[in-house]
């Protein structure tokens, strides 16, 4: 195990404060001639800086192979990445590391950071999905693509674009995203911690999903294949069932 690896387990499972202990035991060692080698000036171009970024979301955006709670960030709108840079500083959005990491952040600098990541052209990861019979991922299916009315429900790709890949410039893809992360953000909208610009359209259908709902289709969206195009549907190319604070007058969060 690496030293980016040891500082993402320890940020994960005991918190981001335990990081700073790790780099105060890595600087009490002896210092060795590898040590010294290694301290040579490091460039100053943006892929170095985004090494915070890299060291969870992979080193070009494309998502860690070993987690299942740190997505994708390559080919994502830029604008949709540099709102939740802001929601993290500005405690919207709530995970201790992202705040931590955001709070010193200018918005010319988070918006530099979502430019770099959104033109990653990178593939695409698989990750694990749960065993579940056929039935649940056919449930899935049918909110992701047709919706529930009954539970006053739309399909997701009604917003997130019929290949499910996003809209520009605020509506993120959901292919690609592993179960876990997806099921933990929806629930992130139910209890409050995760939290749009007013009216908050996805708080909402997170609250009519039940639990199975969720599962079901988590489930459904990490098993799919992504297109062959990845890219974000053009602006105003969906027309959202709902008003969302995040697209703004027109629609397409213009």
């Amino acid at each position: 195990m690496n030293v980016r690896d040891i500082l993402k387990t320890a940020a994960v499972f005991f918190g981001w404060r335990s990081v700073f202990v790790i780099f105060t035991l890595l600087a009490l060692r002896p210092v060795t001639a590898a040590d010294a080698a290694a301290s040579a000036p490091i460039p100053d171009t943006l892929p170095q800086r985004m090494a915070a970024c890299t060291a969870c979301h992979g080193d070009h955006g494309e998502g860690a192979a070993d987690s299942r709670f740190f997505p994708r960030l390559a080919g994502k709108p830029a604008s949709y990445l540099a709102r939740q840079l802001h929601y993290f500083q500005s405690g919207q959005r709530r995970y201790a590391p992202m705040q931590y990491i955001t709070k010193p952040l200018s918005p010319a600098y988070m918006r530099e950071m979502a430019e770099y990541f959104s033109v990653q052209q990178v593939p695409y990861k698989s990750s694990p999905v749960p065993t579940l019979p056929t039935a649940v991922l056919q449930r899935g299916e049918q909110i992701v693509m047709q919706g529930n009315p009954s539970a006053k429900l739309p399909a997701c790709q009604s917003c997130h674009g019929k290949q499910l890949t996003g809209v520009e410039p605020n509506i993120p893809g959901l292919v690609g995203l592993p179960y876990d992360y997806v099921s933990s953000q929806l629930g992130s909208w139910r209890t409050g911690t995760r939290a749009s610009a007013a009216p908050d359209c996805m708080a909402q259908i997170a609250n009519r999903l039940s639990p199975d709902d969720i599962t079901a289709v988590s489930a459904w969206l990490a098993s799919r294949q992504p297109p062959a195009d990845t890219h974000a549907q053009v602006a105003g190319s969906v027309n959202p069932p709902l008003a969302c604070g995040v697209l703004g007058a027109k629609g397409d969060g213009a």
